[in-house]
């Protein structure tokens, strides 16, 4: 099977090389800086279990006039639209479609363009690009979780591709609720440490547990109204992770803040607060975070303006 990564980020670079390690033909969709250094350099993988570059094929646009088997879609959500754009003529009528974005709004724009193609899915990983380029997986953990969006069994072909040594494969019988369970884990933890701008160990030590536990409560509460309440062991690993004396634990979307670069505040939190008005919750923290990150962005780009 032909797969086609989009995106050779943390996510996309991380898991595309696992792929290629074990055989898989894999082709990288970037844009076209990335493609040009990918086909010079190379993608260059530093993990746990060692360090290593590969050859590999990079595009910044379909040259193929066959379709991929599977298309992963390994971006961040304010650069999904663009993705899909430049995917699409790569996607046919057989093409199975694998997202592994945060919330939940994206399977609703790709069910609609690809009906019954689209998995949905969801990865654990602790991954960053360094300076140089290079994918850096600074833990052990490598997981990916995918399943059908409507209960029935995932294609053979489709598990027999991504079960490759390094990744921990699960397929999930009820991946929409999985997907909700991280959804609201990221958003409480989004919460947190962009509404009190520091790490989960400081937030304790003064005296912000009450918050937390807030948050996790508000999150959780709109999923339970959606129809997809919280697992009592996701449940209680949210809380062990938020509430750790000393941990220096802060969410992405934090750090994405903190050094200006590309963020999902609205794709995680506004998507998360629309879905409890539609449903007629309060949530005060929630929405107390939202206004205060598009209040700097505002005021950041007015400072631009100037």
């Amino acid at each position: 099977m032909r797969v086609l990564v989009v995106g050779a980020g943390a996510t996309g670079g991380a898991f595309g090389t696992r792929l290629q390690e074990a055989g898989r033909e894999v082709t990288y969709l970037v844009r076209p800086r990335r493609a040009e250094a990918l086909r010079r350099d190379g993608i260059r993988f530093v993990a746990p279990d060692g360090d290593r570059s590969h050859r590999v094929r990079a595009e910044s646009m379909i040259t193929s006039d066959r379709p991929y088997d599977l298309v992963v879609i390994a971006v961040k959500a304010p650069g999904l639209d663009q993705a899909l754009v430049t995917a699409a003529e790569g996607i046919g009528p057989d093409t199975v479609v694998l997202p592994f974005l945060n919330g939940m709004d994206h399977l609703d724009v790709l069910r609609q363009r690809w009906p019954g193609q689209v998995l949905g899915g969801l990865v654990k990983i602790v991954a960053t690009v360094d300076d140089t380029g290079a994918v850096v997986q600074m833990t052990p953990l490598c997981g990916m979780t995918v399943g059908t969006l409507d209960g029935s069994p995932l294609p053979p072909q489709v598990a027999g591709i991504l079960d490759v040594p390094g990744v921990d494969l699960t397929v999930a019988a009820d991946i929409v609720g999985q997907l909700w369970e991280k959804w609201v884990f990221i958003a409480a933890a989004g919460v947190v440490t962009c509404l009190l701008r520091n790490d989960v160990g400081s937030i304790l030590a003064a005296g912000g547990e009450a918050h937390i536990r807030q948050a996790v409560a508000e999150t959780e509460a709109v999923a339970r109204a959606a129809g997809h309440p919280v697992g009592g062991a996701s449940h209680a690993q949210s809380l062990e992770l938020l509430t750790e004396p000393g941990s220096s634990f802060t969410s992405s979307l934090y750090r994405d803040l903190q050094h200006g670069r590309a963020q999902e505040a609205e794709h995680i939190l506004g998507a998360l607060a629309a879905r409890a008005d539609a449903l007629g919750m309060e949530t005060p923290l929630l929405d107390l975070t939202l206004t205060q990150i598009r209040a700097q962005h505002l005021s950041t780009a007015a400072a631009g303006a100037q």
